[in-house]
């Protein structure tokens, strides 16, 4: 968390230089976007050591904080998603939602929340190792999703129907049936 909070440090001063001196809105888009996804990171860790001190408002400040970092991040998609591919009204996918850029939120920050709990799931010991390595797949093929929408655009690329149908059809319901399933078996509901 540490790490996280420097890199927001780092993102945010890049951003500046990018929004400001280069007047880059790709590079800005993506560097607030990246401080968003940080930052969110860090107040976890720092909600954790100020819970001791007053716990309801430090997880007030925590649910403010994590809705302005997810802002920050979804604001910064939604540029960067329009500065790699600028909307053109004659395709009707073609403008970027702006709550959920190119499926930021959707499937970049849910494989991203993904491989973390796949992560501990494999350091934890209180799952199923195999369960952790499915989440993996299931991680890697949402960002693969979100990149390839945030690129593309064309839903029968293959860049976006392969991760489509392997993780919407296969990886992702078999990894909640059987998370379900350890969880019922361990009396968690």
């Amino acid at each position: 968390a540490g790490t996280c909070a420097i890199l927001v440090g780092i993102t945010s001063f890049l951003y500046a230089v990018a929004f400001i001196v280069l007047q880059s809105v790709l590079l800005s888009g993506l560097f607030l976007m990246l401080s968003g996804l940080f930052t969110s990171a860090a107040l976890v860790a720092v909600y954790q050591r100020l819970r001791e001190t007053e716990a309801d408002f430090a997880l007030f400040a925590l649910l403010l904080g994590l809705t302005g970092a997810l802002g920050s991040a979804i604001h910064g998609g939604y540029d960067l998603a329009n500065a790699i591919n600028p909307p053109s009204s004659s395709i009707p996918y073609d403008l970027p939602n702006p709550v959920d850029p190119r499926g930021l939120l959707t499937f970049g920050v849910m494989g991203l929340a993904l491989f973390i709990v796949a992560l501990l799931i494999r350091d934890g010991g209180q799952f199923p190792g195999g369960l952790g390595y499915l989440g993996y797949v299931s991680a890697i093929l949402l960002v693969l999703l979100y990149l390839g929408r945030l690129v593309v655009l064309n839903p029968s690329s293959a860049l976006i129907l392969v991760p489509t149908l392997l993780n919407g059809f296969l990886i992702n319901p078999v990894f909640y049936l059987w998370l379900g399933m350890s969880l019922l078996r361990s009396g968690s509901t």
